[in-house]
């Protein structure tokens, strides 16, 4: 391969930039970037840089020096904007067009929003120096949307002095990712601290006094902030000959096509130890993924599986939430350790007659970390709760 170019200048996309260079490709190797900074780190933007408590310049992932001695050709504030597979080219924003032997894309997702003007989104450096410049003591904040990004800026906000009200859909907030009995714990976290949480409510638009309700109340704020998920980065892929279906679809080892191979938040890719697609919006797994698909590219011939297990956490408060495995579409829940009512405990999932993953809450990081092995051998659910 003479040129390979990876598009998207994130932490799946450096992750990518890096190991090519490491093992052993020394070709024309494309940065594609729609912002203008160097690659950053995203989960900080909802914790550490919203409560001002780092510089927006701790978040880049490298310093100058690191990115210079990778010997990228970079092409920062400049999308993406098609693909042909057939030709093998890229298509910039500014007009040009790139020719590639090997394709990565890492291009990441972006915020849904809602009906009506003047909202906040958290997703990028300036989303979160925006809305951190809003932050005040006795501010009326409107967070949408009660999952992790959510809950950890609303529990920001409420560190800040600002009156936080929380606004869910659901009856339990992250019910879907954790199960109703943590999902439960968490909402607790809210309540005991006065931020208004209010469940089984939907928001259908933003207004210049704050948001509306599907019944047609209204709910005051001086500011709103819209987290209500997440689209992938796929439309600047129609006709390109790849197949989109909420993500870039791609195969066990990470292909979309012949050369072409997709990591990060944007891949849906077929998780071999766990039988499903799936894509996951998780920092770790981002890196892992980039790493593979780099391996898988330069060496299709020896190309392994991508089958990790999936890793996440969230800092809500004091409480920190660490997770291994594939939680969604569990069977049973099941406390093995601490208490759910004294809000310290790890729980074990299962689905099927196996262990799905483990979720530990306000428990030291090792309370967590035995669980992944047991995860990724696929124990039996007897093992583990008999």
């Amino acid at each position: 391969m003479n040129r390979i170019v990876v598009v998207g200048a994130s932490a799946a996309g450096l992750a990518a930039a890096e190991t090519l260079r490491r093992e052993g490709y020394d070709g024309t190797l494309t940065l594609v970037g729609d912002e203008p900074h160097p690659p950053y780190d995203r989960p900080p933007l909802s914790k550490q840089v919203l409560a001002a408590e780092w510089p927006p310049e701790r978040v880049r992932l490298r310093p100058p020096a690191d990115l210079d001695a990778l010997g990228l050709d970079q092409r920062l504030g400049v999308a993406a904007t098609g693909l042909s597979v057939a030709d093998r080219t890229l298509r910039l924003a500014d007009g040009s067009a790139l020719p590639y032997d090997g394709l990565v894309i890492a291009t990441g997702v972006r915020p849904r929003r809602l009906p009506g003007e003047g909202a906040h989104v958290l997703r990028t450096l300036s989303d979160a120096l925006t809305l951190r410049d809003r932050l005040r003591p006795g501010l009326r904040l409107v967070v949408v949307g009660a999952g992790f990004l959510g809950a950890e800026a609303a529990a920001v906000a409420w560190k800040l002095g600002a009156r936080v009200t929380l606004l869910e859909p659901a009856p339990v907030p992250l019910a879907h990712a954790v199960g109703e009995e943590v999902g439960r714990v968490l909402s607790r976290a809210h309540l005991e601290r006065g931020v208004d949480l209010r469940t089984g409510v939907t928001v259908t638009e933003v207004t210049e006094d704050g948001v509306r309700l599907g019944d047609g109340r209204e709910v005051e704020a001086d500011e709103v902030l819209v987290a209500v998920g997440s689209l992938p980065n796929t439309e600047w892929l129609a006709g390109s000959g790849l197949t989109v279906a909420d993500g870039v679809v791609c195969d066990q080892y990470c292909a979309a096509a012949p050369g072409v191979y997709a990591a990060g938040d944007v891949a849906r890719w077929h998780h071999p130890h766990f039988g499903v697609r799936m894509r996951i919006e998780h920092r770790t797994n981002a890196a892992e993924q980039a790493m593979a698909a780099a391996r898988n590219l330069l060496n299709p011939e020896a190309a392994k599986p991508f089958a990790p297990v999936p890793y996440f956490w969230s800092d809500q408060y004091d409480l920190k939430i660490q997770a291994y495995g594939y939680l969604r579409g569990h069977d049973e829940l099941t406390v093995v350790d601490g208490d759910l009512t004294e809000g310290h405990f790890v729980a074990a999932y299962r689905t099927g007659n196996h262990l799905a993953g483990a979720l530990a809450v306000g428990m030291p990081p090792k309370t967590i970390r035995h669980w992944r092995q047991p995860v990724a051998a696929g124990a039996s659910w007897g093992e583990v709760a008999g």
